[in-house]
């Protein structure tokens, strides 16, 4: 740009705006005018120039001071901090501090050396009851592990890797394209920083190998659909020593034939008689935990009514306490009746006054207001 454009104006905010509303906005600007989102646009390649040392300059608290009073001014005849004539390589500095990811690597100066293993993931199915109880169990899982005959580290037994000679063991490389600097992974150690000269022969360089491992799982009680239990550095073995990854156990919970499950509430269907429902009673239901719970039915106990225990439950997950068991009753009306039944149920129908059924009786008298009406 052959004009002086206030650094302000460059970066889109207000003479007051804090370090983060600086970074903010020139992260945004960056991305848009970068040259390799422009190829071949020389405005943008100008502009991006011009953020970037708009950028380094308020950036710095003093430099912003300087530039607060004394404008451009402030920087010529070799005074420094975002001139024209500044290092093109500040700006490669600038743009790999904000956009790490960017430009290859979070870490400044890239990521050395051999990458951690990769996790894994096992799926394993478990009942309401060990859910309920926890369970201790083997899994066997065909995972990278490390090599034996070399100890992980790839290089024949011996023998140890050495720096690479293209990057000097950084790993990337760096080339400049203009004004700007690409930085990519070592093409001849591919980013690892080391090469091996003599490869150990049950690797072949790699430090590890397939094998089956037989392990054990903890599992707590009162897991749930989905809870995952880390095995830590069970997953597949980085190459060439690397730390390994984690194993992850996903618990999937079988459906169950009398239970459902909401967090640490247990819910049952209890269908009880109709005489059990108008005089009151006690009903016995199992629960996971193998125990017979003991559940009282109030007299005139009405279809759909749920009934609660306390701590009859699921447990917390590594918690105290248990949660409650919720019974959702439904009165069953008999089918088959002896004809000393159906005679009782005659001589109880002919004595009934309407207050024994309030809901019906409601329900019907406000069907003829409302026919009347």
């Amino acid at each position: 740009m052959t004009t002086e454009v206030d650094f302000y104006e460059l970066l889109e905010i207000e003479r007051g705006a804090d370090d983060a509303t600086i970074k903010s906005s020139y992260r945004k600007l960056a991305m848009k005018y970068h040259p390799d989102k422009n190829s071949g646009c020389k405005d943008s390649e100008g502009r991006f120039k011009a953020i970037s040392e708009a950028y380094e300059c308020l950036k710095d608290p003093q430099k912003r001071a300087a530039y607060d009073r004394f404008g451009h001014a402030a920087f010529r005849n070799g005074q420094g901090g975002g001139g024209a004539g500044q290092d093109f390589n500040a700006f490669s500095d600038i743009f790999e501090n904000i956009f790490g990811e960017f430009m290859g690597g979070g870490q400044r100066g890239g990521q050395r050396g051999p990458r951690r293993g990769a996790d894994l993931r096992y799926d394993m199915e478990i009942t309401l009851e060990e859910a309920f109880q926890g369970k201790s169990t083997d899994v066997t899982v065909d995972v990278s592990a490390a090599c034996d005959t070399c100890s992980g580290s790839g290089a024949k037994p011996g023998t140890s890797a050495r720096n690479c000679s293209t990057c000097g063991g950084a790993g990337k490389v760096r080339a400049q394209q203009g004004f700007f600097v690409v930085e990519r992974a070592c093409p001849s150690c591919h980013g690892q920083g080391q090469v091996i000269s003599d490869p150990c022969n049950a690797c072949h360089g790699e430090g590890r190998v397939e094998k089956t491992k037989t392990l054990t799982v903890n599992i707590p009680p009162g897991v749930d659909e989905g809870t995952r239990v880390r095995l830590t550095g069970e997953g597949e073995a980085g190459a060439r020593g690397a730390p390994a990854g984690d194993l992850y156990i996903f618990l999937h919970v079988a459906r169950h034939s009398i239970f459902e499950r909401e967090g640490t509430t247990l819910f049952a269907r209890a269908p009880i008689s109709f005489t059990t429902a108008s005089l009151g009673g006690e009903i016995h239901i199992p629960g996971p935990d193998g125990d017979l719970h003991s559940i009282k039915i109030p007299a005139g106990t009405q279809s759909g009514r749920e009934l609660r225990q306390r701590g009859a439950g699921m447990p917390v997950l590594q918690g105290r306490g248990r949660g409650d068991l919720v019974i959702r009753i439904e009165v069953e009306t008999p089918t088959s009746l002896t004809s000393r039944q159906r005679e009782l149920l005659e001589q109880f129908r002919a004595t009934e006054t309407g207050k024994e059924h309030p809901q019906a009786t409601g329900f019907f008298n406000k069907m003829k207001k409302a026919v009347a009406g």
